[in-house]
């Protein structure tokens, strides 16, 4: 479904340059798949054994994993292809990295190349809003880190722990803190630099001064020495990564900064200390462009270090919803323990106003829970004995004890986060042809740097050199392939946090573009429309008899039946607090209805024609049997001591928001289809209710993805919203397939989107997220690129000649520096996107 760069197969071969994937001293692990019995166990110890450097192998059957330990160096991939030579599969795992030194799209295009190139990886992702690679195959982290260092880049593997992510946010903010250092001295010393050189062009008394003062060579050297420190102290960070990068051939952002600062640095110095190696009339200094660059661009980092530190702000929410210890009872008494230490099966108490700290059901006790963490509803959900609680809702005021049936990485909490920082890792497929455009970028940019440099030299006039030098100088400082680098990722960051928040999780952050690119809707009606359990609907009761003791006296007489129909009619009578009558003689009629003694009358509930077999006429009921069925409702009978008493509906009642989830798809300008394992009437009859523009009824679940297939022909890409484990084929074959989160776990792992409030109205919500995160996209690429081309033709001085316009350095940096910074800007806007009421949903 999406253009990946850095996806190849796993037996591709590894380029010379790639780390070595082997081990010598530790213990290598590695899962297996397939094994039943012993046999296997011998067979794959076997096979290992015979892999050069293996000194001891152990096979553990019941965990499914080998331990090899090693006598020399052992190549990694050896062992997983020994183990695959005998018909077993090592089995393809996640890894997360933290990538540091990484500054523009070039950098993002270096690492995945380089991680790709190891072998055992099938794909390599990298995400500079994040500065994160996700990376899946069977390689051993310590290549991919050998590799990434190899690439000129720092990376260290993530631990998923709380501990591991508190570690990770101290180092992020070390890093703006020495930013904001660096910036300070930079900034001091550039200072007055920029108030010698530029206030002496800019105002003839201050030129005065200066002469009569100190003298232009006095002035020269102090500019030297302080443009000196603060290349050398912060600006230092530019030449230690980018002139290493540039000998390997592959530069990047800061490689541009370290070649623009040094030729005007170094220009400067010959002219201060040889200027007779200069031609007559060049001998210029530019010492407050090396030093007012360094600054701005230090500005400009730590910008965007703070805006990239707000794009994941959804993630610190979601992880501070997690509380720090739980009230746990053991040996008898209540003890609090770190969240880390609840064991599965315990027994947790939770007090008024506490969150809940891990997931389970209830024991004891009864309370209203605030769920909008999880669901995005505002309205607290009543809870007692036997009701699922999820970790990090908020208890309002009883208090209660649950057993733990999830703890740690598997509870609903946990799981939302992965999946958040999943989708927002992922690549969406418009971002395969940037990475095309920018993998070049850099070396473009420093060839026409050189070209502006040449032909202002042969044909610029006089002094040519100075005004060679300056063009070119803008030209390096101008390119931005930060903002390239930045527009697509940190808009999904925003916008797949935004959506976690509103209950609208994407399992892939490329659904984003999915959504944004469907055309019809089709929706599953059992528990999706409908609440997807039966319910009693109508109820009307014949003259002479009382609305309550026929339903009292039906539910007594139908509370011996399994049927789902029988269970709604008692449901519905515990729901309205009726006593029961005592009910006996129960028999049922195949074909026609039941009969039972209820209260000391005889009660026969049935089909019209089990009436008519009682000899009861059901002329009374006409109209309301008609209306009825115009509702796609089966309408039966009550008779009571042999007299007609009610009409009675039983039917799966629609959600109370879906006709509003409805009309806001059709305001967003889809099309809505139903596709439903029930019968034509009854799928029509909802459909007519509730607007739908197509239905296709009684298909069975292959049908279904056969149903799919006929929309996406007729309408476009199509968005698929179900909840049952029959929808989860129809879920995988959509274009994106949405999920209802209170469905089941086959129908979530299948969908590309989660929606977790358990209504439709998700779905516009998500669509209507997506479009205004494709369009945030569409608006930085517009600036990334669009900057780019007006600017660094300007910079190059392509006005000169009709209008004697010069872009100076130090503009140059200051316009780099805030163009990424605008686009971090824009992308942030979408953590204010609300979503489109019903009434007011537009296109």
């Amino acid at each position: 479904m999406t253009a990946r760069l850095a996806e190849r197969p796993a037996a591709a071969a590894a380029p010379a340059a790639a780390a070595p994937d082997s081990a010598t001293a530790a213990t290598i692990s590695l899962p297996i798949e397939g094994m039943t019995c012993a046999s296997c166990v011998g067979r794959v110890e076997a096979a290992l054994a015979r892999v050069e450097g293996v000194g001891s192998v152990a096979v553990n059957l019941a965990t499914e994993r080998a331990d090899i330990h090693p006598s020399g160096p052992v190549d990694r991939m050896a062992l997983i292809q020994a183990v695959r030579k005998v018909g077993y599969e090592v089995p393809a795992r996640a890894v997360e990295l933290a990538v540091e030194g990484m500054t523009c799209a070039s950098c993002v295009a270096r690492v995945e190349r380089a991680l790709a190139a190891v072998p055992g990886v099938e794909q390599a992702v990298v995400n500079l809003a994040s500065e994160r690679a996700s990376v899946r195959g069977t390689a051993a982290v310590e290549a991919l880190l050998a590799a990434i260092g190899q690439a000129g880049y720092e990376a260290r593997a993530i631990d998923g722990t709380a501990a591991g992510g508190a570690e990770l946010a101290r180092k992020k903010d070390a890093e703006r803190a020495q930013l904001e250092r660096d910036l300070v001295v930079g900034a001091v010393l550039a200072l007055p630099v920029f108030v010698l050189e530029m206030g002496s062009h800019l105002i003839p008394a201050m030129h005065d001064w200066v002469m009569a003062t100190l003298g232009m060579r006095t002035s020269w050297i102090l500019q030297f020495v302080l443009t000196t420190l603060v290349l050398a102290l912060p600006g230092r960070r530019f030449y230690a990564k980018g002139l290493p990068l540039l000998a390997r051939l592959a530069p990047d952002m800061n490689s541009l900064v370290a070649v623009g600062t040094a030729a005007a640095y170094g220009y400067s110095v010959v002219a201060t200390f040889a200027p007779g190696l200069l031609p007559a009339g060049t001998v210029n200094v530019y010492y407050e462009a090396a030093a007012v660059i360094v600054v701005l661009i230090l500005l400009g980092r730590l910008l965007e270090a703070r805006a990239k530190g707000r794009t994941s702000e959804a993630i610190r929410r979601l992880v501070g919803l997690q509380p720090k210890a739980a009230h746990v009872v053991r040996a008898g008494r209540v003890v609090d323990v770190p969240i880390e230490q609840v064991l599965l099966g315990e027994l947790v108490q939770v007090r008024p106003g506490e969150r809940v700290p891990v997931d389970g059901e209830l024991t004891e006790g009864a309370s209203f829970v605030d769920e909008s963490m999880i669901t995005g509803e505002p309205i607290p959900v009543e809870k007692h004995a036997g009701s699922p609680v999820v970790g990090g809702t908020v208890n309002q005021t009883g208090a209660f004890t649950l057993r733990a049936n999830a703890v740690g990485a598997q509870t609903m909490l946990a799981q939302i986060i992965r999946m958040v920082e999943q989708a927002q890792g992922s690549k969406l497929p418009i971002q395969a042809v940037v990475d095309k455009v920018t993998m070049w970028f850099v070396p473009a940019v420093m060839a026409a740097a050189a070209l502006t440099f040449v032909v202002w030299l042969a044909f610029g006039p006089a002094p040519a050199l100075s005004f060679a030098l300056v063009n070119a100088v803008a030209v390096l400082i101008i390119a931005c392939p930060c903002a390239m680098g930045l527009a697509t990722p940190t808009s999904i960051m925003v916008g797949t946090g935004r959506g976690a928040e509103l209950g609208v999780l994407l399992r892939k952050g490329e659904a984003l573009q999915s959504l944004r690119d469907a055309r019809v809707v089709a929706v599953d009606k059992t528990g999706t429309l409908t609440e997807g359990r039966p319910a009693l609907t109508d109820l009307e009761v014949a003259p002479g008899f009382e609305r309550a003791d026929v339903l009292a006296r039906v539910a007594a007489g139908e509370s011996r039946s399994e049927h789902p129909i029988a269970r709604a009619i008692v449901a519905a009578a515990a729901h309205e607090g009726l006593a029961l009558p005592a009910a006996g003689e129960f028999e049922s009629v195949t074909g026609m209805g039941v009969r039972a003694r209820a209260g000391g009358a005889r009660v026969e509930v049935g089909a019209d024609r089990w009436m008519r077999a009682l000899g009861l006429d059901v002329a009374v009921f006409a109209a309301s049997a008609e209306r009825l069925a115009g509702e796609g409702k089966s309408p039966m009978y009550a008779a009571i001591d042999g007299r007609l008493a009610a009409i009675v509906a039983v039917a799966d009642p629609i959600k109370p928001s879906t006709p509003a989830a409805i009309d806001a798809l059709h305001r967003l300008g889809l099309k809505v289809a139903m596709v439903s394992g029930d019968h034509r009437r009854t799928a029509e009859a909802i459909a007519r209710q509730l607007g739908i523009d197509e239905v296709v009824a009684e298909v069975l679940p292959a049908g279904k993805v056969d149903a799919i297939a006929r929309l996406r022909a007729t309408h476009g890409p199509v968005a698929f919203v179900g909840d049952g484990i029959n929808d989860a084929p129809a879920l995988a074959a959509a274009d994106v397939g949405l999920a209802i989160g209170t469905g089941t776990d086959v129908a979530v792992e299948s969908a590309d989107v989660v929606l977790m409030s358990g209504n439709l109205q998700g779905v516009p919500n998500a669509i209507a997220l997506s479009r205004a995160t494709m369009r945030n996209i569409a608006q930085n690429l517009f600036w990334a690129f669009g900057y780019n081309t007006a600017l660094i033709p300007l910079a190059a001085g392509v006005l000169y000649p009709a209008y004697g316009l010069l872009l100076s350095p130090v503009f140059a940096a200051g316009a780099m520096a805030l163009s990424s910074v605008f686009v971090l800007g824009n992308a942030l806007r979408l953590r204010r996107f609300e979503p489109p009421p019903a009434a007011a949903a537009a296109h």
